[in-house]
């Protein structure tokens, strides 16, 4: 009777514990799922050991009921897998959730070897309770790990190398590396060695202590900075224009609007490198947010230097022995300044204040045109500038926006080709009222009032041609926005051209 209650016990006390450790279980599974998604995969162990526990645990409690054999042992093996279930509950709520909390990012290496080391420890334990003599196995361990250590002595060496690189911070998941002459993310720090990813889509598999016994490069990295890395971008250009100024027209052009991927801080820089024997050799030094993207951020930067020189009428370098064998006769030359000319007067017919001009001063100012290209993302004005200038579109598209009341800004309209803007700055000095960035490429002419003056100093009369039809333009918007009435379409037409008459007049230096 004693020995039936002994066991119904018993019985009652493993289901009690089989029912805590599930709970416990459950209770880890849950936490970590709401607190470190990423660390569900961790529980795979514990998963694994609890369902060998409870299989052999039953497998135990059948053998202790049938009076077979084997119950001692497997009550042992039972009690050795609770425990490796509660080792790698452990380990998961200390590397995935109480470390993390704390701001400790653990090494996966690290959290390997003290989790086989727990493991190994728990072993030990069940041989001691098992009565085995520890202290002889340890001994005669400790030869044959001698000898599999002087077997195994690189791979060894790679496991500790591998631990070191971890432990130290040496090497980061996510950090671009440089070794030898390859580059790559680096996408794993394992035992045996660090897997790096290529740009060329190919994993390098590098031996850790490759690592630990050369130099490497971390790119990008600075102690307390954010991850920069600068680049190089070189061109030339012949000496007949002075550094200062090609200096100072592509750190304009490179710092107006920003290009993905350049950092802001430290700003792009313009240097002059080397003296050569017909050119001077520059470099744009700027700092890469993103290393993944070197050659294209290097191709958007070249894109924006061409787009600048070329705007400034500073062509790029031609080596000294370049020889151009094409015969330029002055027919072929005359045929061509022919068509540029046309083009030229094509796009002036698209600006309306200028049907009034005769034909001779229309071929005065298609003269006078810039050719102004821009690439994409480049501001081709800013709200507020005082630029003297109008730009004719021939081909792309660009984006008009206007500052708005508490930061940012607004599209008010797309311009292509046909459009002009900027007439108000050109004829009035007024500021930009709008700031207009480049969507595409674009291809432009700007005029500007130095080509502009000679016209309306010899034709004074002009001004009032002008300042009528920028006055209908401005008063006919308000119309649109307001819904004026006929009178009060003409009133306000009046009111504006008086007030644009003078202000052309002075900006031009005409006698009323």
């Amino acid at each position: 009777m004693d020995l039936s209650l002994g066991g119904a016990a018993v019985a009652e006390l493993r289901a009690l514990h089989s029912l805590g450790l599930l709970s416990f279980f459950v209770v880890t599974a849950l936490v970590t799922l709401v607190a470190a998604p990423a660390g569900a995969l961790r529980l795979k162990w514990a998963t694994l050991w609890l369902a060998l526990h409870l299989s052999v645990a039953a497998a135990a409690s059948a053998l202790q009921t049938t009076g077979l054999g084997g119950y001692a042992l497997a009550h042992r093996a039972a009690q050795a897998l609770l425990a490796f279930c509660l080792v790698a509950l452990a380990s998961t709520l200390l590397f995935s959730v109480i470390l993390p909390r704390l701001g400790v990012q653990s090494p996966r290496i690290v959290r390997e070897v003290l989790s086989v080391a727990a493991y190994a420890l728990v072993l030990v334990g069940m041989a001691a309770q098992m009565g085995v003599n520890v202290s002889g196995i340890i001994a005669t361990s400790t030869v044959i790990t001698a000898v599999i250590g002087l077997a195994l002595q690189d791979t060894l060496g790679n496991v500790m190398a591998g631990l070191a690189l971890q432990i130290d911070g040496s090497v980061e998941v996510g950090d671009w590396i440089l070794v030898g002459d390859k580059s790559g993310r680096v996408q794993e720090v394992g035992w045996r060695s660090t897997r790096v990813e290529t740009r060329n889509w190919e994993t390098m598999v590098v031996p850790n202590s490759t690592l630990v016994r050369n130099t490497f490069t971390i790119l990008g990295r600075r102690a307390e900075k954010p991850a920069l890395w600068r680049r190089w971008v070189y061109f030339g250009v012949d000496y007949r224009f002075p550094p200062a100024d090609v200096i100072e027209t592509v750190n304009e052009a490179v710092r107006a609007a920003p290009i993905p991927c350049v950092a802001s801080d430290p700003l792009p820089q313009c240097v002059l490198m080397d003296f050569h024997e017909s050119y001077g050799s520059y470099a744009l030094r700027y700092w890469l947010d993103d290393p993944a993207v070197d050659d294209p951020t290097d191709s958007a930067v070249r894109t924006r230097i061409y787009f600048a020189l070329n705007r400034a009428s500073i062509p790029l370098s031609i080596p000294a022995h370049a020889l151009f064998v094409t015969e330029q006769s002055s027919e072929r030359k005359a045929i061509k300044a022919e068509e540029e000319l046309k083009h030229r007067i094509a796009a002036l017919n698209h600006v309306d204040f200028f049907d009034h001009l005769p034909e001779g001063d229309r071929h005065r100012l298609a003269a006078g045109l810039r050719h102004a290209p821009f690439s994409k993302g480049e501001i081709m004005t800013r709200q507020g500038a005082e630029a003297h200038w109008l730009y004719l579109m021939i081909s792309g598209e660009a984006s008009a926006r206007v500052s708005v009341s508490g930061g940012g800004e607004h599209e008010v309209g797309r311009l292509k080709a046909g459009n002009f803007f900027g007439e108000m700055s050109l004829m009035t000095g007024a500021p930009r009222n709008a700031t207009v960035v480049a969507l595409t490429d674009v291809e432009s002419y700007r005029l500007d009032k130095a080509s502009f003056q000679s016209i309306m100093s010899a034709q004074p009369e002009l001004a009032e041609k002008v300042a009528e039809v920028l006055a209908r333009r401005r008063v006919e918007l308000d119309t649109v926005l307001h819904e004026l009435d006929e009178e009060a379409l003409r009133h306000r037409i009046a009111s504006a051209q008086s007030d644009l008459l003078g202000k052309i007049r002075h900006f031009f230096g005409l006698s009323a």
